[in-house]
């Protein structure tokens, strides 16, 4: 499939391009300065573009057939870029018929709050990276709004660890036996399993160790 990925040059995205080109979709990376890469493929695309500007982005997705998003705001915490720019690619799909969303959202929205600990409700989320996660909350309640075909994917704190393809999925709200981390490996793995999965689709799917 041609699959573009927006935000392709973040620590989650990266690894997406690696996994859908390793499973032979043709990849288009999306981002400000896509050439961070350090990537080389027959397969790969590199498109530089603003998420934030519509125009941009309804150029880049036109003749793809899945979009993913892993858009992040690296160190600000105040940045609305997965809204806004979550917001341009559903309007450029719709412009350009196309259907298959996944979009990387965080572990703590929406019912999956229960899903947390003291730590990650009143301190992190709770302060430190409240706008961060209201951002996600607002991005969520797009793709959930959109029509599309979208599977959102909830994975808890990231690691470095090497992938192991050990973890839990789908819980609800209720499971509470979690380390609440998980390695980016292994979630690059399963947001380019959802390329061609059904089993998520208009589900929002919580990924933790």
């Amino acid at each position: 499939m041609k699959v573009i990925i927006f935000g392709a040059t973040g620590t989650i995205g990266r690894l997406v391009v690696e996994e859908a080109l390793a499973d032979g979709h043709q990849v288009t990376a999306f981002a400000r300065t896509p050439q961070k890469l350090n990537v080389q493929h027959s397969a790969l695309t590199l498109q530089a573009g603003d998420a934030t500007n519509a125009t941009e982005v309804a150029d880049a997705v036109k003749g793809h057939d899945a979009v993913i998003i892993t858009l992040g705001a690296g160190m600000s915490r105040k940045s609305r870029i997965r809204s806004v720019g979550t917001a341009n690619v559903i309007a450029a799909m719709k412009q350009h018929g196309v259907k298959r969303l996944i979009c990387q959202s965080t572990l703590g929205a929406h019912e999956s709050w229960e899903n947390l600990n003291f730590f990650w409700k009143r301190i992190m989320f709770g302060a430190l990276l409240a706008p961060v996660f209201k951002d996600h909350e607002w991005q969520e309640a797009m793709v959930r709004d959109s029509g599309l075909d979208w599977t959102i994917v909830r994975p808890s704190a990231f690691t470095d660890d090497k992938a192991t393809g050990r973890f839990k999925t789908g819980f609800g709200p209720g499971e509470r036996r979690l380390t609440l981390k998980i390695s980016r490996a292994d979630v690059a793995a399963f947001i380019k399993d959802q390329i061609l999965g059904t089993d998520f689709c208009r589900r929002a799917v919580a990924i933790s160790n």
